[in-house]
């Protein structure tokens, strides 16, 4: 089933709504046909989904570094920094490229699945999609959207997959039974389908840029935007982030920032003060170097952000572990590279769920959970941002 039509189904009686660009992180169509009726990371042409969700937990915070992550070394030519100034040093290294017709953004969704029967004998597997928007300056939008093919996620895993004969396609656990992840998907020509006038957390790109940049200034203006901002809720409750207290703001805000960054079409400047101003937040964290999904060079920073949370939505996932949001950026040049949740507490426990369709009583279980073998710091959803520049080129339409 197409995941847009999957999310239209969506039972509004059992859900709540949620910011599509929070939902971004959360959601991740699946390689081949989907593996379950769930969301895609998170999510569908995120940006253009407003969905649903039930509360039915509480998520950790703690902060928590990959395996693969190493502590950063300076060198005369390398481009990345000091962790403590590796903002700062992105902000000031923010690129001034030229503006265009379109702002044009790509971005490529990962789930890790563990393919097998036990933590001692099973290896992992990346479903992805990836997803293309056209943006104009008045707002309107097209987008596309495409499977590509799952892969083993380390080399180790890869090792594991070829000694169980380098299968083509693999069954996976998800909260609706055994799904189906296709090592090879056949390319299909892609039509850039017309989404409604873009909007980036209620602000048309004329707003977008006009921000002020000033990180103090453009921090204030910011506060000012209303929306949904709780992690979790069961009721939808709209307010000005000024009315977060804590920790609350710091996640609306750096929600905020991640979007200017990568998202939307914001100038060079509002894009360096979004840095700026995340350097200041109480929580944010600048840690190790790391290398994103695509293999490139990048810092870790860790923040203070509620993600990955159980979700009482037919097209979402519903989860029994709790994560951490971290962001890799490239000081260098100024850019945001990838957004990854990695787990904090492995699934355990169990959760009773509403009644399906059948009215049958459900229960959520660990052998349910794509990353139930997953220990913590080991990543569990990520979304990388290939591509957000402005250019020339119309989408096929």
């Amino acid at each position: 089933m197409d995941e847009i039509d999957a999310l239209r189904q969506v039972r509004t009686a059992l859900a709540r709504e949620e910011n599509p660009d929070r939902l971004t992180l959360r959601t991740n169509w699946r390689s081949g046909p989907p593996p379950r009726a769930r969301r895609g990371f998170r999510v569908p042409m995120v940006s253009m989904v407003a969905t649903a969700a039930l509360i039915a937990g509480i998520v950790a915070a703690i902060s928590l570094t990959s395996d693969r992550d190493q502590s950063i070394r300076l060198g005369k030519n390398e481009i990345l920094h000091e962790p403590g100034n590796a903002l700062l040093v992105a902000a000031t290294n923010v690129r001034k490229g030229p503006t265009g017709t379109y702002w044009h953004t790509t971005r490529i969704a990962g789930t890790i699945y563990a393919v097998g029967e036990s933590a001692s004998d099973h290896y992992k597997v990346e479903g992805r999609m990836q997803y293309d928007q056209w943006t104009d300056r008045s707002g309107k939008s097209c987008f596309t959207y495409q499977d590509l093919p799952a892969r083993p996620w380390t080399a180790d895993d890869k090792r594991k997959w070829q000694q169980a004969g380098a299968p083509m396609k693999v069954s996976v656990p998800t909260e609706e039974g055994t799904g189906t992840l296709f090592l090879e998907t056949a390319k299909r020509a892609q039509t850039c389908r017309r989404n409604s006038d873009q909007r980036f957390f209620g602000m048309t790109p004329e707003q977008v840029a006009t921000l002020p940049t000033q990180p103090k200034q453009l921090e204030n203006a910011l506060l000012n935007l209303d929306g949904n901002w709780e992690a979790y809720a069961p009721t939808v409750t709209r307010q000005p982030i000024r009315a977060l207290p804590g920790e609350k703001r710091v996640r609306a805000l750096s929600d905020v920032a991640g979007t200017l960054l990568a998202g939307a079409p914001a100038p060079p400047e509002v894009r360096a003060a979004a840095f700026r101003m995340l350097a200041t937040l109480p929580g944010v964290k600048v840690e190790a170097e790391t290398t994103d999904p695509l293999g490139r060079r990048g810092v870790v920073i860790s923040l203070p952000v509620e993600t990955t949370i159980p979700l009482g939505l037919y097209t979402a996932p519903k989860q029994l572990g709790t994560y951490r949001r971290q962001w890799i950026i490239n000081p260098g040049n100024g850019t945001l590279l990838a957004m990854r949740d990695v787990v904090a507490t492995p699934p355990h426990g169990s959760r009773k769920l509403p009644p399906g369709d059948d009215g049958k009583p459900r229960r959520l279980t660990v052998g349910s959970q794509p990353d139930r073998f997953h220990k913590p710091g080991e990543v569990s959803e990520y979304e990388t941002y290939e591509v957000a520049e402005w250019t020339e080129t119309a989408p096929n339409r």
